[in-house]
């Protein structure tokens, strides 16, 4: 057995799949001194028992792209490192139940086909022809992917070590990390035979991450759940069939069947999802190492007969084994992959529901993040920092188990689901509630997103790709707002006061363009290194060294964490993080100034209170600031305000906004004012797949300002070369459905580009596509089509912004 190093550059804690995989990927990039760490031997934890499939389909690009690369990379990785794998590639079958699915199948499709992948839809005939012994009653159609098919994990966690120990990484089995412990900017990682120091460390622990995590002081939001599947005695027909199946998927009855050898594995995920090792009573062991649950069949019992209705092979066949065993699931039921928040050169790669599939391009992603300081593209699907205070243990387990029931569900672009709410809401959420508000959850923070109307509009959250019960009621509280006066809560935006001498010039080297003068407001971007768009932040200057930094609600951890990271040691500057002591009300409408000026004793007037600037106001028992902004493209204000505050003006506000006729709107209404004004969405028209320039950024770019800024010299070189793509707003022709997130842009036969954002813009009366296209085709009246759900609708380039364009109204 090797001997433990006293030192490593890095060290991976977790002998799975995914860790044996980043192991691989950092010596593969050169750093060839690092160490993994296994409590038992190499696939003890939920690798072992893994059922193994291998798809290529998401919703997510960033998860379809991980496992896109593991896919491709399973094909070549046994010659590569000279280790056998038993890697079946058979295709796969997508079935659909409803016209909603069907639509997921085009756009997933979609995306797929923009990335390279073979992936299309197929009609029942077609299914039938790759797999016979399927019956396709009540079925509509289905999706085909060549590609799909099943390794064996123990091999695959093998091969990836072996490639690892080739190029001089090591691995060091039977030996439990106990502790770890930050000395001189180093890592102590503290094991029962000896100490390892390390620049890096990686939490790839498995359902056993929070175990670990707890180590550094960090709570792993995630929660162990049993998932069963069953194998078959040998089929007859099978063997006769001469050759593998496809794997199978009925995900609107919520399970996969594959060919097992001459039998047939099949695997659902129940309604009654059932969570472990979650009360004091219920721990979890201290080594479950190749072990598992006991069976429950009873639990599967209306899927399997659901699936030998599907093939009535299956039901001609006895259970040989069942498999019931533990799988970590996170709050939303993608891994964590990246930083891990508020801890320095420390990562994770853990909680993984598809932890063999994904393990390629998971371990992929983390060492470019360990080696380059950024991934390739946008991975926010997979950052730990998406989770915040809010997930707590109870918070976790309820969404777990939500996720797990609903493991194949759509996710509709507007989908609110029910479990976990609650977990943030501001002093008006009762208030609004009792109003009929519908809520989203942003962050974990209770929003309004549409009021329905008494006596017009049930009042469910219909979610659908298509145009569905808010329509209407958002596009009133559209014109209201246009006409006469809007009052939103929008509680949850992340804020960090930046303060010290010093702070401004630290400032300029972060941010890509200027800083506004003190009384004005702005925004900035922040670049990464390699000139991505990173993220956005309003800042509102109250003297030279003195800001208000805001940001978007789920940005609170990633945002705080590069901020932190790059304060000089020994800055007198500091960052206090006022996300839940402060809030927002925001006031917009051409009746806005009039309804402020009659409950604030301040001159509300242009030349008073100019746009773009912020002033203290009193309304009532509250001290704020008011600024002059508004992301809803009229004019308006953002009231700032102690969360103690709140309710008693917002009642203020309302009482004497009756004349004026004041409504509420929500977060829909907001969504939609905002495409017409084509202002950006953070990690929707804001992600580092695009840099600041293909962002349409260029006017908050400044290549020629003294201070340097992260970013500057890749963005110089990037102007250098050509611009390659570009931010376009684009007009389709009208339809039942909007653009959704990711959908493909067409210039004739050629993709050009993707969609960032879509919807209906009732201003204007036009269905908006924001997108990031070829810069050649982004010229305005450019005639191109916008791939919707499997349909090319016809679509325009037009002029940025959409709505009011020298922003009169902004003014007014």
């Amino acid at each position: 057995m090797a001997e433990l190093p006293s030192t490593a550059r890095v060290v991976i804690i977790g002998g799975g799949a995914v860790g044996c995989s980043i192991l691989y990927h950092l010596a593969k990039m050169g750093w060839s001194d690092c160490l993994l760490l296994e409590k038992n031997e190499l696939t003890s934890g939920s690798s072992w028992h893994a059922a193994g499939n291998c798809p290529n389909f998401s919703g997510s690009l960033a998860v379809m792209k991980m496992q896109a690369y593991s896919t491709d990379l399973f094909t070549r990785l046994g010659d590569e490192v000279d280790y056998p794998m038993n890697y079946h590639v058979t295709g796969s079958v997508r079935l659909a139940h409803s016209q909603d699915r069907m639509d997921e199948f085009r756009h997933v499709t979609a995306m797929a086909n923009h990335l390279g992948l073979e992936m299309d839809m197929v009609s029942n005939a077609q299914m039938k022809e790759v797999y016979p012994f399927m019956e396709t009653h009540d079925i509509l159609g289905g999706v085909w992917d060549p590609n799909d098919g099943d390794i064996d994990p123990a091999q695959l966690t093998q091969a990836y070590a072996k490639g690892a120990r080739n190029l001089g990484a090591k691995v060091i089995r039977f030996c439990p990390v106990s502790g770890v412990r930050r000395e001189n900017d180093e890592w102590v990682i503290e094991t029962e035979k000896g100490e390892v120091r390390c620049e890096f460390v990686v939490n790839a622990a498995g359902y056993r991450a929070q175990e670990v995590g707890r180590m550094f002081g960090r709570e792993v939001p995630c929660a162990t759940m049993a998932h069963q599947y069953l194998i078959t005695e040998e089929i007859p027909e099978l063997e006769a069939h001469g050759k593998l199946l496809p794997l199978l998927r009925d995900p609107d009855s919520s399970y996969y069947l594959r060919q097992e050898k001459n039998g047939l594995l099949l695997g659902p995920y129940e309604e009654q999802a059932t969570p472990h090792w979650i009360t004091k009573n219920d721990p979890m062991p201290e080594d479950f190492s190749f072990q598992l649950y006991p069976d429950d069949l009873e639990r599967l019992e209306w899927y399997i007969e659901d699936a030998c209705a599907r093939v009535p092979l299956l039901g001609t066949a006895g259970v040989t084994r069942v498999v019931n065993g533990p799988i970590p699931y996170a709050p939303d039921g993608n891994p964590l992959i990246g930083p891990m928040p508020g801890v320095p050169n420390a990562f994770e790669a853990c909680v993984f529901t598809f932890g063999i599939v994904q393990s390629g391009g998971a371990g992929k992603v983390c060492a470019e993040w360990i080696v380059e300081g950024e991934t390739d593209g946008d991975m926010w699907a997979v950052d730990p920092r998406r989770f915040t205070s809010y997930a707590t243990h109870e918070y976790c387990v309820e969404k777990a188990k939500e996720i797990y029931a609903h493991e194949y569900a759509i996710h509709f672009p507007a989908q609110e689901w029910p479990a976990g709410r609650q977990a943030r809401t501001s002093p008006l959420y009762e208030k609004l509630k009792a109003k009929g508000a519908m809520f989203g959850a942003a962050a974990g923070w209770e929003r309004p997103v549409w009021f329905p109307r008494p006596g017009k509009d049930e009042a469910v959250q219909k979610a659908s790709y298509h145009h569905t019960n808010w329509l209407d009621a958002v596009r009133e509280e559209c014109l209201a707002i246009r006409d006469r006066v809007g009052l939103m809560d929008l509680c949850g935006f992340s804020r960090f006061e930046v303060s010290g001498e010093g702070a401004a010039e630290w400032l300029r080297g972060m941010v890509t363009g200027a800083l506004p003068k003190a009384g004005r407001i702005g925004l900035i971007y922040f670049a990464t290194e390699k000139g991505k768009i990173l993220t956005e932040m309003t800042i509102t200057r109250f003297s030279e060294d003195h800001f208000l930094l805001i940001t978007a609600a789920a940005a609170e951890w990633h945002d705080r964490d590069w901020l932190e990271q790059h304060i000089p040691a020994g800055s007198p500057i500091t960052i206090e993080n006022k996300t839940g002591s402060w809030t927002s009300l925001v006031v917009a409408g051409p009746k806005s100034r009039d309804l402020l000026s009659s409950v604030c004793n301040k001159d509300f007037s242009n030349e008073a209170f100019p746009w773009l600037t912020h002033q203290p106001i009193e309304i009532g028992m509250a001290r704020g600031f008011a600024v002059r902004v508004s992301y809803l493209g009229e004019l308006g204000w953002e009231l700032h305000l102690p969360i103690e505050h709140v309710l008693g003006i917002y009642d203020k506000l309302w009482a004497a906004g009756e004349p004026y006729g004041i409504i509420d709107y929500g977060m829909y209404a907001m969504e939609s004012m905002r495409l017409e004004k084509c202002y950006r969405a953070w990690k929707h028209d804001l992600t580092n797949d695009y840099s600041m320039f293909e962002g349409g950024l260029e006017r908050f770019i400044r290549l020629d300002k003294p201070t340097p800024f992260i970013g500057q010299e890749a963005l110089r070189k990037e102007k250098e070369a050509g611009v390659k793509q570009t931010f376009a707003p684009l007009l389709l022709e009208d339809g039942s459905a909007d653009a959704v997130y990711l959908s493909s842009v067409w210039k004739g036969d050629k993709r050009i580009g993707f969609v960032t954002s879509g919807g209906y813009g009732h201003r204007i009366e036009k269905s908006i596509a924001l997108a990031t296209i070829d810069i050649d085709c982004a010229a305005e009246g450019t005639e191109l089509e916008v791939e919707v759900l499997g349909e090319r609708r016809k679509a325009v380039v037009a002029r940025e912004p959409l709505y009011d364009p020298e922003n009169e109204r902004l003014r007014a």
